[in-house]
């Protein structure tokens, strides 16, 4: 009786550890699952990209083009000269700089070339107009002529170099002629496609003729013209854009831009009627991998947040930040520091700017973070660096943007850190000079969204793995 009782004891006692264990790693489980969001585990070696080009091997619907980094090995564009690291920073700076010059006054007298949103665009000495952009290639002409252009939500005239050429840089492809294709038309400058323009004048035969000017003084100028835009495999007739025969300045290899603004000449305003107003785009979390740009809608799993508008730049994307969150918890911030100045999202800006209160929580929260991993020099505008030289795996807190309406964007991982090598991998933000200068949302935070752009029904979408 007594070996009986003694063996029902020891097997309560084995059941209770037995249940007692369970709950333990239950209890391990819950706490691993809520540390997903808090923090990322990566392979250091995946943070550079590498020399080949990774393209999916998939197909895409008629009105989606392959986005990818210019100065990439998925770029057709020369990459001999491609610019450093902190040249193209600094190019970064003077972007954002001339976008709150424009932003500071909406007095009309004192922009020199209209209310242009082209002419906030900046270049600087080393590179090509903008910084870090993205390009696709389109179709001109009849029959088609493809050319690498860079994509810019910030501008709306897409223009080309043409011929006859009276001063034009070097570019990859040909350069094209219009009288070539057998869809192509002048314009009259007493037509108000040409009125609309910021920038306009007649010709000696009455023709359109267009001018642009940039914040360093690079320019375009040319012929006002239609032709037929191919567009992946969609065709648009009687598409308006600018035939360029007196370009200067730094604008690269490219052939041109094209114009994502929201001013009736972009290419969102013109093909309204097929598209609705509605584009998207995913920028890849490498250079060495492709994103895309897509003309109408098509996503599914996209929060929305309204689109704003600021008078003082009327074809850029403005939404409403809110917060942010670092390793999972919010930043102790006014959402006042964000919406006083504005925030821009915007694909030609690569480091998103924050106010200077805001910027500096950011930081102090993310090197509580990384105190386990030595400093390294700051790079340009980046001033918090780590030496990942030592190490195979990284643990980096995640970080979230939040924006009106209960969006919250979690930044890929790729879109924390700014990797100029192993040994000089950066914080991605930076802070502005003044608390009254526009938030910025850059390029490099967007990396792997789905990013919907709903112009028509001023809304704003991100989607998670956008690119894959």
């Amino acid at each position: 009786m007594a070996s009986s009782s003694s063996s029902l004891l020891i097997f309560y006692i084995f059941l209770n550890l037995f249940f007692f264990l369970l709950l333990v790693e239950k209890i391990s489980l819950v706490s691993a699952r809520g540390l997903v969001g808090e923090h990322h585990i990566i392979d250091v070696k995946s943070l550079l990209p590498s020399s080949n080009c990774s393209v999916p091997d998939k197909g895409t619907r008629a009105s989606k083009l392959k986005l990818v980094h210019r100065h990439g090995p998925c770029s057709s564009l020369a990459r001999q000269d491609n610019p450093s690291h902190v040249e193209l920073l600094q190019q970064d700076q003077s972007r954002v700089d001339s976008i709150n010059r424009r932003a500071a006054t909406n007095a009309a007298s004192l922009n020199p070339v209209g209310d242009s949103l082209s002419a906030r665009v900046p270049a600087n000495t080393g590179a090509a107009l903008g910084t870090g952009n993205y390009i696709v290639n389109i179709g001109l002409g009849t029959p088609s002529k493809s050319f690498s252009v860079v994509f810019d939500t910030g501008s709306d005239l897409t223009w080309t170099q043409c011929v006859p050429c009276d001063n034009c840089y070097t570019q990859k492809d040909p350069i094209y002629d219009p009288t070539q294709s057998s869809t192509f038309t002048n314009i009259s400058c007493n037509s108000n496609y040409c009125t609309q323009l910021d920038q306009s004048s007649c010709s000696s035969t009455s023709t359109c003729l267009y001018q642009v000017q940039y914040g360093d003084n690079s320019q375009t100028q040319g012929s006002l013209i239609q032709d037929t835009l191919t567009f992946s495999s969609d065709n648009i007739p009687n598409f308006r854009y600018g035939c360029g025969h007196d370009n200067s300045g730094l604008f690269g290899k490219s052939d041109g831009l094209l114009g994502l603004g929201r001013e009736p000449v972009s290419i969102i305003s013109q093909t309204a009627q097929l598209y609705g107003k509605v584009f998207s785009y995913c920028i890849p979390s490498k250079s060495s991998y492709a994103g895309y740009l897509a003309l109408g809608s098509s996503a599914t799993s996209v929060q929305y947040t309204p689109m704003l508008t600021n008078p003082n730049l009327p074809s850029f994307y403005f939404l409403k930040l809110v917060a942010i969150s670092v390793g999972g918890q919010r930043l102790a911030l006014s959402p006042t520091v964000f919406s006083s100045p504005g925030t821009l999202l915007d694909s030609g800006t690569v480091i998103s700017r924050l106010p200077p209160t805001a910027y500096s929580a950011l930081r102090s929260s993310f090197r509580q973070y990384m105190t386990n991993y030595p400093t390294a020099p700051a790079l340009s505008i980046l001033d918090t660096c780590y030496d990942f030289t030592n190490y195979q795996t990284v643990k980096v807190p995640s970080i979230a943007l939040l924006f009106d309406g209960g969006v919250t964007a979690n930044v890929d991982f790729t879109g924390i850190l700014y990797v100029a090598s192993i040994s000089q991998a950066c914080l991605a933000f930076a802070g502005n000079n003044d608390a009254s200068d526009i938030v910025i949302i850059g390029n490099v935070q967007q990396r792997r969204f789905n990013v919907v752009y709903d112009v028509g029904n001023l809304k704003i979408g991100f989607g998670a793995n956008g690119c894959s």
